[in-house]
């Protein structure tokens, strides 16, 4: 049990892989008490995964809530509940509503997001893995590539979670109750998103009341896996201002 108000959780809420975070990307946060999970398998509302958020951090009394891309919009779903002993939130990457505005891209995602075995494999998750991509992965704290994103789902993505989870993506819609969220939030956006457009986080920016937004020069939408270091640096000082005093923000 978190008892402490000076030391809350900090929570990570897993991207579209649906894998935790990884001891590399956890190890920034220095002594910061911390937790992450696995996200549920074939969940395609927005809603429901926040119901499996909420569940699985009932024990804690305070906490922070951290959300990559997918993830981003499952903490945002959750934060617009003003659920008990949420005291700061971090969008990484992440979106208030369908974040895909090409008509073409939008009807082959309801395409692809029905591809079962070899076409899952080869076709669906080498174009996904393309469209995650940026110029700045490979000169990452951490190396990133079309190939290791591939690898990521492989390895955490079954093609119905891959589905179901496109299908929650297209259809979440939080414009209208940003207003909801009452904490400190930042949005942390990569400089180069070709998955995310830039509409998301000026919307976002717009809507959440004294929301900041910091943009990480030269990273892309998979800036959590390839600048870990940065990325925490920018969490941890925006933790030390939003909640001074308190050793979420302390980093390594």
């Amino acid at each position: 049990m978190n008892t402490s108000e000076n030391t809350p959780t900090l929570v990570f809420v897993p991207c579209f892989s649906g894998a935790p975070w990884s001891a590399e990307q956890l190890a920034p946060y220095g002594e910061a008490p911390r937790r992450t999970l696995r996200l549920p398998e074939g969940v395609n509302d927005i809603e429901r995964y926040a119901d499996y958020v909420e569940n699985a951090i009932a024990d804690l009394d305070d906490y922070v809530l951290v959300g990559d891309s997918f993830g981003a919009n499952i903490a945002l779903a959750l934060a617009t509940r003003r659920p008990r002993g949420l005291r700061a939130l971090v969008l990484s990457g992440g979106f208030a509503a369908n974040p895909v505005d090409s008509k073409p891209w939008k009807a082959l995602m309801h395409v692809i997001g029905k591809a079962r075995g070899p076409f899952y494999r080869q076709l669906t998750l080498r174009a996904h893995a393309h469209r995650l991509a940026s110029p700045f992965d490979g000169e990452g704290q951490v190396p990133w590539s079309e190939a290791r994103s591939r690898e990521l789902f492989l390895a955490n993505t079954p093609a119905t979670s891959f589905g179901a989870r496109v299908q929650a993506s297209l259809t979440a819609d939080y414009v209208d109750v940003l207003g909801q969220v009452e904490v400190p939030t930042l949005l942390l956006t990569p400089s180069h998103d070709v998955l995310i457009g830039e509409d998301a986080s000026k919307i976002m920016l717009a809507g959440i009341p004294g929301s900041r937004e910091v943009v990480l020069p030269r990273t892309g939408h998979m800036f959590r896996f390839s600048h870990p270091v940065s990325y925490a640096a920018a969490v941890t000082d925006f933790l030390a201002t939003a909640l001074p005093g308190s050793r979420a923000g302390a980093g390594a």
